[in-house]
């Protein structure tokens, strides 16, 4: 099963200049969060964003479901942009955020995304009853798509899965306009003995 959309999560961003360290360092201190917008490669647009919003974004949104999360981002002169979150620079002690690179999504231009996989009826797996365990070796696939076509996640039945079975790439249900990157042949879950 392919879920698609969800809300639109709109945060507000003001542009910045490239400027120094301790520029940087300012916005991060007044509760900014430094950002770039990357379209077709090249970077397109710098800016900040509150903190506080990023960070409420982020505690609303399941674990693994980010990367296929629209958000529109609107500048003080009430221009609107919709992004998807490509990479986030965390500190390597406090994890505080530090940085976020956006992929600004144009209507024509295909997207690189990994598509989070969901797993159902696993307390009905055959497997795991008879005493195996799931073992969930794939947490997402790669595909490439127009951003409307960006599916939120894949969902995979597990339901009779039996023990030492398991499920392939191929196995999920792939839509049109959607190409998946991976290997048909990948195991993307199974079920084995405890």
């Amino acid at each position: 099963m392919v879920i698609f959309g969800g809300t639109m999560i709109t945060i507000s961003c003001k542009d910045r200049k490239i400027g120094t360290k301790g520029a940087v360092g300012r916005f991060r201190r007044d509760g900014l969060i430094p950002y770039v917008t990357y379209c077709k490669g090249e970077t397109k647009e710098l800016g900040v964003v509150s903190k506080a919003e990023i960070e409420k974004l982020i505690r609303s949104i399941r674990p693994g479901f980010l990367a296929t999360t629209k958000i529109l981002l609107k500048n003080e002169s009430g221009q609107k942009k919709e992004v998807i979150v490509k990479e986030i620079q965390y500190h390597p002690t406090s994890y505080n955020i530090l940085h976020l690179d956006f992929l600004e999504l144009e209507k024509s231009t295909p997207v690189t995304v990994r598509v989070p996989i969901e797993y159902a009826n696993t307390v009905d797996c055959i497997g795991v009853k008879l005493g195996g365990m799931l073992r969930s070796v794939a947490r997402n696939v790669r595909i490439k798509c127009l951003p409307k076509d960006i599916p939120t996640h894949f969902q995979v039945d597990v339901k009779n899965l039996d023990l030492r079975q398991s499920l392939r790439i191929k196995s999920i249900d792939i839509p049109e306009g959607v190409r998946c990157l991976a290997n048909p042949n990948d195991v993307v879950v199974s079920v084995v003995k405890k």
